[in-house]
């Protein structure tokens, strides 16, 4: 497992105006071996704390803020005005509440099996986490935080599988928060439409296996449920998301780099910052992952070549990845086990 900085908290409510950025630098550590680490103790992190700071290899200082209702306007006004001109690549992470339906045993070897699982799943559930990191065309943070926005939740009244929250909570997500102070979805939807993030694609999205993730996006920014088939899926997708970069999808072209997130950075050396199974350090991890990702295998005198992969979700469209992932279906994708109880939905949504 890579390592992972420890945190300094700071409990208090975020003044008027946000704190100005405090400086760091690309957390790609060059100095690490290509074998993971034994496990270690990790400190596990509350994301009901507004403000994590983490120190850096340099000796500098990282940030994860947690955005919730009280801070939402605040915290997008700052990233509309001071960071998204600078920092074009944006690296994001989910967490949601499992998986608890997949279509009928005769659609699993249909075309479109795997936009039907999530479109059944992402319509019925609701988005609990997302994470948000900023980087230069360089992969460089320069000192921009990384945001936690966390949304309207309650586990006394919404859907969820059994194992996904039981994960989340030791991973140090509050439930009680998200149930008295998470963010309305809609309100964000409507402050993600207006923050210079979507719709521009100058904008680069980059993300791991993250067909679940884009699909709770556009839930978000168009309030309503995900289109019935997968082509119209991917033209909305490419209306609010011009441009984005599934890493799961470059190492399919490329050999030696199977499993996970985890995995990959460990292979590339890159640093964990903050706690894992939150979406601010598996959005960081994404970013970094990325670029060295990029540097190593698709770049051609110092310059990223993202031809071959743009526009691509593994596991999605018409790529070859979608026989290649088939036999996984959906659980391959984030947290997948579904509650035990909630089996007998399957065949009723799959039918609606």
């Amino acid at each position: 497992h890579a390592v992972t900085m420890t945190a300094t908290t700071v409990s208090k409510p975020l003044s008027g105006e946000s704190p100005p950025f405090l400086p760091s630098t690309n957390v790609h550590s060059p100095h690490r071996s290509n074998t993971s680490s034994p496990q270690q103790q990790v400190e596990v992190i509350s994301n009901a704390v507004l403000v994590h700071k983490f120190p850096t290899p340099d000796g500098k200082t990282l940030q994860i803020r947690n955005v919730w209702a009280e801070n939402l306007e605040q915290e997008m006004k700052y990233i509309r005005e001071n960071v998204i001109e600078t920092h074009p690549y944006v690296a994001m992470d989910t967490e949601f509440p499992g998986v608890v339906a997949r279509p009928v045993i005769a659609e699993q070897y249909a075309p479109d099996y795997h936009y039907k699982s999530l479109k059944c799943n992402v319509d019925i559930l609701r988005i609990i986490q997302l994470g948000l990191c900023f980087a230069d065309k360089d992969g460089n943070f320069d000192g921009a935080p990384c945001w936690q926005f966390n949304f309207q939740f309650d586990i006394k009244q919404d859907m969820f599988a059994q194992d996904s929250i039981d994960l989340l909570t030791h991973s140090g997500i509050s439930f009680r928060d998200h149930a008295s102070r998470g963010i309305d979805p809609v309100k964000f939807g409507e402050l993600l439409m207006v923050s210079g993030l979507v719709l521009d694609d100058r904008v680069k999205w980059v993300s791991f296996h993250s067909g679940y993730d884009y699909g709770y996006l556009l839930k978000l920014l168009t309030c309503r449920d995900l289109p019935d088939s997968e082509k119209s899926f991917f033209d909305t997708l490419k209306l609010y998301f011009p441009t984005i970069y599934d890493i799961k999808y470059m190492t399919s072209l490329c050999d030696g780099h199977f499993g996970g997130l985890q995995k990959l950075a460990d292979e590339l050396n890159c640093l964990r910052i903050g706690t894992e199974h939150q979406a601010g350090s598996d959005s960081l991890l994404t970013m970094t992952t990325y670029f060295a990702l990029a540097q190593k295998k698709f770049s051609h005198d110092g310059e990223i070549e993202d031809s071959k992969y743009k526009n691509e979700l593994y596991g999605y469209g018409n790529n070859h990845t979608v026989h290649k992932s088939r036999s996984h279906a959906v659980a391959s994708v984030h947290h997948s086990n579904s509650n035990p109880l909630l089996s007998s939905l399957n065949n009723s949504l799959s039918e609606t």
